[in-house]
């Protein structure tokens, strides 16, 4: 009776390891329109069952306990939690108890099957969380200068929190998919008085949360609150952040495939942006909340080697209700890149904007009395570890005028919260024009190990301003799959003059990071 019952969960679990459909049946003693002869050819095609080595089944002979142990092994490594039922997985949890002495006999210890079926139960239903976790700990020079430090709040040394992201997800049916991201981090030993310097996670959020469905005449469609970063997904930017996007917004997008050539519309609002931000502070309106966006994305890839489009961003504010005040702005972009090898690739954008006569340069003038149509691009040369074997190499050259909305702190070792060369882009000559070098080689030198070098280098174009220097260098090590460890140095040297208005960095600044990141 356990035989029947065993050989009847197993079928189970193949049924919600692969789709449904009749599988071919390998065994020469099984003939075609048995009543098992579906089963049995599932079983074979999903690697749970393989028979004797004369390639026969022998269906009846009695199955010894180890035979049977041995199938519920392999169920474990073959099932599919996305399809399995809640019921399915208690049974296959009583097999692995009913077996325990012949798994382990067979070298299979039981503590981790269980593990394995905890696993599981956690995507119940087709639910599943994923998540990384990075902490960081940072030791900083104790610089005098005034206004920024390399650690977050201006501290010589700081434990962080850096990161903590969750991933929920659901594949709903065949073509409708949900995905929520939910994160917080960053705070450290910096905690004002009250907290005790606890160092606890504030700003907790949902930062995207969106399900993703197909229309009529196959018209992708996503709803929900999603992050709009073109220059991500075409490949033009590496370590911190874009030249312009990469911010969420909250809306629609809809997205159309013909052949080589697609389309992406998106229509929204309470974009994070933040690019209007003394715009903001001039006219005290919450620049987040104020603005409609359209956006439109034109792709066109007609080979493995090439790719090209426009992009167009409509920022439309509706919220002042002042007459006569334009705070509107808009953003164009033109890209292009062509794979010479497949580890050797050449590519750029090119962005130009046009600004209401109201909105307010990072300089704190109106861009209408400053260049209210300014112009921004990069070329970037990419070669993989693959063509120069060594190490893989990263050289860009971007320029931008200083009004030009966009991320100054883009070449930054770890993001906003670090020093970084773009920092005095703020009292930057507004009718001037900032031309940036990047250059990042890493070296991974097995599936354990990987180095990596970084150099950025800004001419602000502005008199009585020096050139910003930054460098840095690290160590990782991939413990497991699931584990890295990273030590990395990092200098930015802003000179040691400044602008007359005196709102500029100066001097050297640098850190030692020590980074632990867990994904699970």
């Amino acid at each position: 009776m356990k035989k029947f019952i065993a050989v009847i969960a197993m079928i189970a679990v193949a049924a919600f390891a692969a789709p449904v459909f009749a599988a071919t049946n390998p065994f020469m003693d099984v003939p075609q329109g048995h009543w098992a002869y579906d089963a049995v050819g599932l079983l074979a095609s999903r690697g749970i069952v393989s028979g004797y080595p004369d390639g026969s089944f022998k269906g009846p002979q009695p199955a010894t306990r180890y035979e049977v142990a041995s199938i519920v092994a392999r169920a474990l490594v073959a099932i599919d939690a996305d399809k399995a039922s809640k019921q399915d997985l208690e049974l296959l949890k009583k097999l692995v108890m009913e077996f325990k002495d012949e798994l382990d006999a067979l070298g299979v210890k039981v503590d981790k099957l269980d593990k394995r079926v905890a696993v599981l139960e956690d995507g119940v239903g087709g639910w599943k969380i994923r998540g990384t976790f990075l902490f960081e700990a940072k030791f900083s020079s104790d610089t005098d200068n005034g206004n920024y430090n390399f650690t977050e709040n201006g501290l010589k040394n700081d434990f962080e929190k850096e990161q903590f992201r969750l991933y929920l997800t659901k594949q709903i049916s065949e073509n409708t998919y949900f995905f929520g991201e939910y994160r917080t981090g960053a705070d450290g030993s910096d905690a004002p008085i009250g907290r005790g310097g606890r160092g606890d996670l504030q700003n907790m959020s949902w930062a995207q949360l969106f399900i993703d469905t197909k229309l009529p005449y196959d018209i992708g469609f996503r709803a929900g609150r999603f992050t709009v970063d073109f220059e991500d997904e075409y490949g033009l930017y590496t370590d911190n952040d874009a030249l312009f996007g990469d911010f969420r917004i909250d809306g629609f997008q809809l997205q159309k495939q013909w052949d080589t050539f697609r389309a992406t519309a998106i229509v929204g609002r309470n974009d994070n942006y933040g690019f209007y931000d003394p715009t903001a502070e001039t006219y005290g309106i919450d620049i987040d909340s104020s603005y409609m966006a359209y956006i439109l994305d034109l792709n066109w890839q007609p080979n493995e080697k090439f790719f090209a489009g426009l992009t167009g961003y409509w920022f439309n504010e509706d919220a002042l209700g002042i007459d006569g005040i334009d705070l509107d702005a808009r953003t164009y972009a033109a890209y292009l890149g062509y794979r010479f090898t497949p580890a050797a690739e050449l590519k750029g954008i090119y962005y130009w904007q046009k600004f209401g006569d109201d909105v307010v340069t990072l300089q704190g003038i109106p861009a209408a009395a400053a260049e209210d149509s300014p112009n921004a691009w990069k070329a970037i040369l990419n070669i993989d570890q693959d063509l120069l074997k060594f190490t893989s190499l990263w050289i860009e050259y971007s320029q931008q005028d200083n009004t030009f909305f966009g991320y100054c702190d883009r070449y930054s070792i770890g993001g906003g919260a670090y020093d970084f060369a773009g920092l005095n882009m703020d009292v930057a000559d507004p009718f001037g024009t900032s031309k940036y070098w990047f250059v990042k080689a890493e070296q991974q030198w097995n599936d354990k190990w990987s180095t990596f070098l970084r150099f950025a280098h800004v001419d602000y174009d502005t008199a009585n301003l020096d050139d910003a220097t930054e460098w840095g260098a690290g160590i990782a090590y991939q413990y497991t799959p699931a584990l890295r460890f990273e030590l990395a140095y990092d200098q930015v040297d802003h000179g040691d003059s400044i602008t007359a208005n005196n709102g500029g960095e100066v001097g050297k600044d640098h850190i030692v990071r020590f980074s632990t990141t867990v994904n699970f």
